[in-house]
């Protein structure tokens, strides 16, 4: 039968371009997968972080074969972002795309009685071809998710088909409160003595249903009667069994952990599964840690699946590749509802291939991802529109659209928004149902257009099923203020932000889903913001998994039933002035506030406790808040002036720097219409042909610094993203964070230079 051979452990890898070695290398590093060459400079803010092609190489043994003409595959997890294998010095396959598995028939190629030479090239190169090509995260490079060896009989299980399984699920609900559980297998080399026996048990191992198929006509159906369903809250599993068996021998065996569900959207009563309205409330996810890259073990997955869970999330969008089968495991287990997608983000590329390699990548996700209960919704593309729209743009969307219904009639199809993409673009009513990635109240705009800016699309598009697919702040815990604003990176505005949006959320049950950006703070090399080089800050959780940010509390007290209390603001431990505020978050009502022992106040409230005008004693307290029996505790300390550390230099300099730029605008009427005279650049023109000019370049870094807080550098940072932009889209992001006039006044400074 199939043997899995994990090889994970005593690699050579080498970070130079050497080319293929003949033997197995000595003087390589000894590492053990899953790898990744950018687990540190991917997020460790020196600039940069290394995109190159280099080397891993393994023996292995050449599997006993019980049965003469049995097979031997190479099987790679995940291979950031191209790869070439090489066994015994002959390729066996090329592969594009960084985030989803695939394999190799190295059958011919292995050696008896002597070990086997497997090298894999990896390259984190950027290719015209390849998906992402830009996007606000690092593309690790590296075997980050590990390798297989596997062994099977001449006649098995196909293995060949986009990395899948060779088998596929599809249990359905019926009225009688049985379950049809759909079943089909694909097998290579069968021949009128195999037959397929299928099997399902349920969680206990009780076997509830089974079947029995010839090997050359394998689709059927078993009626399980009384099935359980997977809800949210009971995530109930079965396990389908499909055995390759020939008279009595098992030849080869392959299973699926399963679950029973129904669900749709439904443009005012949000998502419904199993005919209860349940709108989706949840969070964004990238697959990295601090120090690790992307290189997580199962357990990383599996903690960072209960660290949303005890949130109280019901919803994970995937951002923004296939993810590993350990976490959509551990979604199926813990019962989150999916949202999984493919890397078409950003900037479509004009090359065929790349449109090529989009299907390639959404075929893997769904064939090798089909059985998983969680997944409901695949994602097509995020943010596609920053790059301009074409026809082209639009028909490669369409057919990627269809190519899911095609794939899998039994889930929905979703696209992720930029904010500036308008309500009435033909990019509208492609999928299935919609969201939109807005930052009111950080990139552009007042938190409290949030709610206004939906109520209208929903009023404008009524049989659209709109949501939220990104929205949050960053969040830095060395920062803290007393009057916390937008852009001063505090860990207080990240929370007064949050407040707001649950709220908005909460009170808006047509949103059929909403993903905070981002759960964890996660790696992007190209950033310089906020004080914190390398890395995107949004997250409710650092990077390491250490901290949970008191934005984390407020979902908590929405989402999460288990009675709770938190007290905000314990990393603004050194406070000045004759009172403070206490903020407390939980799902209990009243709270009682104490401090030093002394009882302050009570108060009633929905999940915002604010206690104004609270006195401190000089030095140490001890602040206790408790609700319903719960309580939490921190230590404040009176002082007479805080730290300097918690204001971070930027947001003065910025604040000035606005100040500064409008005192240079001198007498210009900015109310005014723009003009936009022949042979000068204006607010119109891509920033890549204003960096044609280098005084041109200089005014427009500047007001995009003011603007956005993003350098702008040709060929660094986030100019891949922004190249294509104009500063015209760029000021539309940022909205009304600007004083009226700015963009009228850095038009009437570009028209002043002449075009390069």
């Amino acid at each position: 039968m199939r043997n899995i051979i994990n090889i994970n452990d005593g690699w050579q890898f080498i970070q130079k371009d050497v080319g293929l070695p003949t033997s197995m290398p000595t003087d390589w590093q000894c590492i053990d997968l899953p790898h990744s060459w950018n687990a540190v400079d991917g997020h460790d803010g020196n600039g940069g972080y290394d995109r190159g092609t280099y080397w891993y190489a393994k023996t292995f043994a050449t599997p006993k074969q019980p049965l003469a003409g049995g097979r031997v595959y190479v099987e790679i997890l995940a291979a950031g972002q191209q790869a070439s294998v090489y066994v015994n010095g002959e390729k066996v396959t090329y592969h594009e795309g960084g985030y989803s598995t695939f394999r190799a028939d190295v059958t011919d190629l292995c050696k008896d009685g002597e070990d086997n030479l497997l090298v894999v090239e990896c390259s984190n190169v950027n290719k015209s071809s390849v998906y992402p090509q830009s996007a606000d995260f690092t593309f690790y490079g590296g075997l980050y998710r590990g390798v297989n060896i596997i062994s099977v009989p001449e006649t098995h299980f196909d293995l060949d088909f986009y990395g899948s399984t060779g088998f596929r699920v599809t249990p359905k609900p019926c009225d009688c409160g049985g379950a049809c559980f759909e079943l089909e297998s694909w097998i290579k080399n069968a021949d009128e003595n195999f037959t397929v026996l299928y099997s399902i048990t349920d969680a206990d191992g009780n076997e509830v249903g089974s079947a029995c198929r010839p090997a050359d006509t394998t689709k059927t159906t078993i009626f399980v009667p009384d099935a359980k369903l997977w809800e949210i809250d009971n995530p109930y599993l079965y396990t389908a069994t499909a055995t390759l068996q020939r008279r009595n021998e098992a030849y080869d065996e392959v299973s699926a952990k399963v679950g029973v569900r129904s669900f749709s959207c439904d443009p005012d009563k949000g998502f419904i599964i199993n005919g209860k309205a349940t709108p989706l409330r949840g969070v964004s996810r990238h697959q990295d840690q601090l120090y690790k890259g992307n290189a997580l073990t199962r357990e990383d997955h599996y903690k960072d699946a209960e660290i949303i869970k005890e949130l109280g999330a019901n919803t994970i969008r995937l951002a923004h590749y296939q993810h590993s089968q350990d976490f959509y495991d551990a979604c199926d287990e813990l019962g989150f509802i999916i949202w999984a997608e493919i890397p078409f983000i950003s900037v479509m590329n004009q090359d065929p291939q790349a449109h090529q390699n989009c299907i390639s990548q959404m075929k893997e996700l769904i064939v090798q991802n089909y059985n998983h209960p969680s997944i409901c919704f695949w994602g097509v593309s995020n943010e596609i529109l920053i790059g301009g729209i074409s026809e082209q743009l639009v028909e490669n969307h369409k057919e990627l659209n269809a190519l899911c219904k095609e794939m899998d009639p039994t889930r929905l199809t979703t696209i992720a928004h930029v904010s500036m993409t308008p309500i009435d673009s033909p990019m509208h009513g492609i999928t299935d149902v919609e969201s939109y990635n807005h930052y009111f109240g950080w990139y552009g705009g007042k938190m409290e257009d949030n709610g206004p800016w939906f109520d209208d699309f929903h009023k404008k598009h009524p049989d659209i099923c709109i949501g939220v697919s990104e929205y949050g702040c960053e969040g830095i815990i060395t920062y803290h203020s007393s009057n916390p604003m937008c852009k001063d990176y505090s860990e207080e505005y990240q929370a007064l932000y949050h407040e707001h949006m649950a709220k908005v959320l909460d009170e808006r049950p047509y949103l059929w889903s909403s993903h905070v950006w981002n759960m964890f703070d996660f790696g992007c090399a190209a950033r310089d913001e906020g004080g914190v080089k390398g890395r995107n800050n949004k997250g409710l959780v650092t990077m390491d998994r250490k901290t949970k940010k008191d934005s984390y509390y407020i979902y908590k007290a929405y989402w999460n039933s288990d009675p709770m209390v938190h007290l905000c603001g314990r990393r603004y431990a050194q406070r000045a002035g004759e009172t403070t505020q206490i903020r407390v978050y939980s799902n209990q009502s009243p709270v009682s506030l104490y401090v030093n022992g002394k009882l302050v106040d009570v108060k009633a409230a929905d999940k915002v406790f604010v206690f104004d005008g609270v006195t401190l004693e000089d030095g140490m307290n001890i602040i206790v808040a408790e609700a319903c029996g719960v309580k939490d505790s921190m230590a404040l300390e009176k002082v007479e002036t805080e730290p300097s550390i918690y204001v971070l230099p930027e947001f003065n300099e910025r604040q000035e720097g606005v100040a500064n730029w409008f005192k240079l605008a001198g007498d210009l009427d900015l109310a005014a219409p723009m003009e936009f005279p022949e042979g000068k650049y204006n607010v119109n023109y891509k920033m890549e042909e204003l960096a044609q000019s280098e005084e041109a370049l200089a005014v427009v870094a500047e007001a995009v610094k003011l603007a956005t807080n993003f350098n702008l550098v040709p060929g660094e940072g986030m100019w891949d993203m922004m190249k294509a932009m104009s500063p015209q889209d760029m000021m539309a992001m940022a909205g009304n964070t600007l004083p009226d006039g700015f963009l009228e006044s850095l038009n009437a400074k570009l028209i002043k230079i002449d075009k390069a």
